[in-house]
């Protein structure tokens, strides 16, 4: 198993930023892919940015493509995702999500791990 806890989260006018982190404990040697997604209110999860291990793939939504960065730090087994420009639209839960596999996915169904998510409200 490998648990993933999320930070960062808060409240940010819009054209702010924000860091998320996502911390990855437990059997990390199954986490070979990492995601972010996030779910607004009212809405399904959908993804926001992936990364993996092996190779350092990264794919983005087009929707925060040019303002949000994938980034992580494999020996501190930690993803993060810095969010410039915010935008009112971009307020959602924002959760962390590892997979076994080697690829970048952008349905939630292929990942196998998921964090408990961080709240990010956007003022506008």
């Amino acid at each position: 198993q490998v648990q993933l806890v999320e930070t960062g989260g808060g409240l940010v006018q819009a054209g702010g930023s924000l860091r998320l982190s996502c911390a990855a404990s437990g059997r990390t040697s199954s986490a070979n892919s990492m995601g972010w997604f996030r779910q607004p209110p009212g809405k399904e999860r959908e993804f926001v940015a992936a990364l993996t291990w092996s190779g350092y793939s990264i794919a983005y939504a087009d929707s925060v493509k040019g303002r949000f960065t994938i980034s992580g730090d494999k020996s501190k087994n930690t993803v993060y995702l810095q969010m410039e420009s915010l935008k009112p639209e971009d307020a959602a839960v924002y959760y962390c999500a590892a997979r076994r596999a080697i690829g970048l996915p952008r349905s939630t169904y292929l990942y196998d791990f998921w964090g408990q998510g961080t709240q990010v409200a956007v003022s506008s």
